[in-house]
Order: C-alpha cells, then structure tokens, then sequence
C-alpha cells in the first residue's frame, strides 16, 4: 500500500525544484533500477509488483499493486517497479583522456542516449552547461538505461572551463574539417552543441579544431543530424582513431 505522502513526493520528483529540495530522484524499471542498485547511488526505497530485487532489505521495499504503481510513475505505460534513489554529491571533474561537453542539451532522450553512448565508447566525464537538461529528470534516467551509474557528470560554467583547459577543444559544424579524413587524439574534449542551434557563439571562439560529419546523400538536403546520432559517429571515430 502507498501512502498519500509517499504519491505526492515521488510524484513532485518529476519536478527538478524538488529533485533538489528533497535530494531525491526516481528509476523505473527491472534493468534501471538493478543497475544503480549495483552501483554507489544510495537506495531510498523501492516499490514493486512482484516479489523480487531480493537483496533489498524489506525495510526498504514494498510491493504495491499495479494500480498503485501507476499513480507513481513517469510513464506513459509503468513497469513493474519503481526506486527512489539519494540524489549524490557530484565527484570531482576526471580531466583526462575525452571529455565529453553537452552545450544545452535540452531533449531528455538525447540527454540519456548521450549518456549512454558515452559509458559504451568509455568515456569516463561529461561536463554539461547549465542549461542542459538535468541528469535526473526521469526521462534522462530512463534513457540512459542504468549508464547514469557509470559515467560522471559535472555541471558547470561551461565557457569558463573551456577557456582555461589546457586539452584541445573539438567542435562539430557544417563548415569544419571531414571527420573520416582527420586524425584524432585519444585526449580533448569534445562539444557537441544545442538541438536547435548547435554550439553556441562563445563557445565556438574556443574551438580549436572544427569537424564535420560530411553528408553523403545525392541531393544533400539534410539540413543536420540528431545530437545523440552525431554525437555516435563522432565518438566512434575518435574511439577508432
């Protein structure tokens, strides 16, 4: 059984400013919630309709109804299983190897699929602006399908940082350099810009090698890729060297 006080806090967590007051964010689903429970995030308390997650203590678990559940979630359609979780201190910045920068990322599935993309290249620090989507709006959460455990995540003044890294500083436009042509480092940071307008004016003066992703398509109307599809081929390359 959930209480009315347990609906309303998990339910205002879908909120950022109470994500923040409460220090709280919530995962759904089996495979989310296994993977942050196997990792350093703290567990609040986990709610589920099956009898499962049995290395939960029961003071930390309930099993509530599907009805119940669905009062909780985030989704259109709820899993079977819902975790609050203790939203953790951010670790310090890892500058070192590639860097991933996010310049106002602001569609929570790109944010996730982002996320993801970087714990499969092995891409150990993303540094976000402050107008980048939080990392723990549920649609992040659930994009990044337990990722979130395995990558670190700074947010910061982004300009500033880059004006004083000593790493070299790569940037995607339409204008740069063929991506498949270049010769890329296994060190710098890489920004990837806004969904609508790509990196911004001030960031881009402190680009020091400009990529493109050529298109090759016979009537080259395209205008431009998906962040998160970008963001793919580019890590690749710079993983492939």
């Amino acid at each position: 059984m959930v209480s009315k006080n347990q609906i309303k806090l998990i339910t205002s967590l879908q909120q950022k400013k109470y994500r923040i007051a409460n220090k709280l964010f919530f995962a759904e689903g089996v495979k989310g919630i296994q993977e942050l429970l196997d990792s350093d995030f703290v567990l609040e308390h986990l709610y589920t309709t099956q009898n499962d997650f049995d290395a939960v203590s029961k003071e930390k678990k309930t099993i509530v109804s599907a009805s119940d559940l669905k009062k909780l979630t985030a989704l259109a359609t709820s899993n079977s299983c819902l975790a609050v979780f203790k939203m953790p201190t951010e670790k310090p910045i890892i500058e070192t190897g590639l860097i991933v920068a996010l310049d106002s990322i602001r569609d929570p599935g790109n944010l996730g699929t982002i996320l993801r993309l970087c714990d499969w290249f092995g891409i150990q620090q993303v540094l976000c602006s402050k107008e980048t989507v939080d990392v723990y709006n549920p649609k992040v959460v659930q994009a990044t399908m337990g990722s979130i455990a395995r990558v670190n995540i700074n947010y910061i003044d982004l300009n500033a940082f880059v004006a004083t890294t000593k790493l070299s500083v790569f940037g995607t436009f339409m204008d740069g350099t063929n991506i498949y042509k270049s010769v890329l480092p296994k060190e710098g940071i890489i920004i990837m810009g806004n969904e609508a307008n790509g990196i911004s004016t001030e960031l881009e003066k402190l680009v020091t090698s400009r990529l493109t992703i050529p298109r090759f398509g016979d009537l080259q109307k395209t205008e431009s890729l998906n962040v998160a599809t970008a963001t793919a081929i580019v890590l690749s390359e710079f993983c492939r060297g």
